[in-house]
C-alpha cells in the first residue's frame, strides 16, 4: 500500500513563482542520509529550496518519510531515472508510486523528457495539488548544439513545464559560450534552469545564475558529479556578485 506523506502542507508552485524574477534560486540536493540530516540542521535562507532524490533513499525510506516535513524549504521531488543518473534500477510503475507518496510533500516534481510517456499521469494530479512541473534533461558525454537544446524546450513547453533544466557537461570555454546562449536567448516560457558539469561547472552555475538561470543546485553532505558547489556556499557566491 502507498504511504502518504503528512505533515504541514508544501508551499505551492504558483507561490513560489515569487521568488524567481528578482535573484537566482539555489537548490540543495539531498541526496543520501548525511546529506538529508544537514538539510535538517540549515538556517533558514540558507538555500531557496531542496531537492529530495527519492531514488537514493529506496533501501530505507523510513528516515526520509519521518524527515520530509520538518524540512525548512519548499521540496523539488525527484526520482531519477537510472539512465540520467538515478540510484538503482527502479521500474516506471516504482517510480510512479514514489512520486505519487512523496507528492504531498511537493512544491515541484521533476522528472527527465525520456520518462515523459511514462510519467506524464501524475500531472494532473500535480495540477490538482498546485505542484509545479521541472522537466529535466541531462548530458554527461557532452554539450549539445543549440539547435537541440531548443528543440528540448519546445517538447518541454509543449508538455506544460514550469521550469526546462539542463545540465551538460561543460569541458571547454566554448561549451560554456553555448549554454550562456541558450540560457540568453530563451523564451520566458518554460523558465530555464542550466548548468554545467565538468572542468567548467563551478565557473558555469555562478555565471549562468548571473544570466539568469532560475534554480541552480549544489549539494549537501557529498557532490555528485565534478563541478558542483556547496549549495550554502553558492548562496553566498551568488549574494556576493548581486553585491558588486
Amino acid at each position: 500500500m502507498r504511504r502518504t506523506i503528512r505533515g504541514p502542507p508544501a508551499t505551492c508552485a504558483s507561490k513560489m513563482s515569487g521568488l524567481f524574477p528578482n535573484s537566482p534560486s539555489v537548490v540543495g540536493t539531498i541526496h543520501s542520509h548525511a546529506a538529508l540530516k544537514e538539510a535538517l540542521r540549515l538556517k533558514p535562507g540558507a538555500v531557496d529550496l531542496l531537492e529530495v532524490r527519492v531514488d537514493h533513499f529506496v533501501a530505507d525510506l523510513e528516515p526520509l518519510r519521518r524527515a520530509v516535513y520538518k524540512l525548512g524549504a519548499p521540496l523539488i521531488i525527484t526520482v531519477r531515472h537510472p539512465q540520467e543518473g538515478g540510484a538503482g534500477p527502479l521500474t516506471a510503475a516504482e517510480r510512479r508510486a514514489l512520486y505519487l507518496e512523496f507528492l504531498p510533500s511537493a512544491a515541484f516534481i521533476d522528472f527527465e523528457q525520456r520518462s515523459s510517456a511514462f510519467l506524464r499521469d501524475l500531472l494532473p494530479a500535480a495540477r490538482k495539488a498546485g505542484v509545479g512541473l521541472i522537466l529535466s534533461h541531462h548530458r554527461f558525454d557532452t554539450t549539445p548544439s543549440l539547435s537541440y537544446l531548443a528543440s528540448r524546450c519546445r517538447a518541454a513547453r509543449n508538455l506544460g513545464a514550469a521550469i526546462f533544466k539542463v545540465a551538460t557537461l561543460t569541458q571547454t570555454p566554448a561549451d560554456l559560450a553555448t549554454l550562456l546562449s541558450f540560457l540568453t536567448n530563451g523564451k520566458q516560457a518554460p523558465r530555464l534552469s542550466v548548468m554545467g558539469m565538468g572542468t567548467f561547472g563551478k565557473i558555469s552555475r555562478l555565471t549562468l545564475a548571473r544570466a539568469g538561470s532560475v534554480l541552480n543546485y549544489g549539494y549537501l553532505g557529498e557532490p555528485q558529479v565534478s563541478g558542483q558547489w556547496p549549495a550554502v556556499l553558492l548562496k553566498q557566491r551568488l549574494l556576493e556578485l548581486s553585491d558588486g
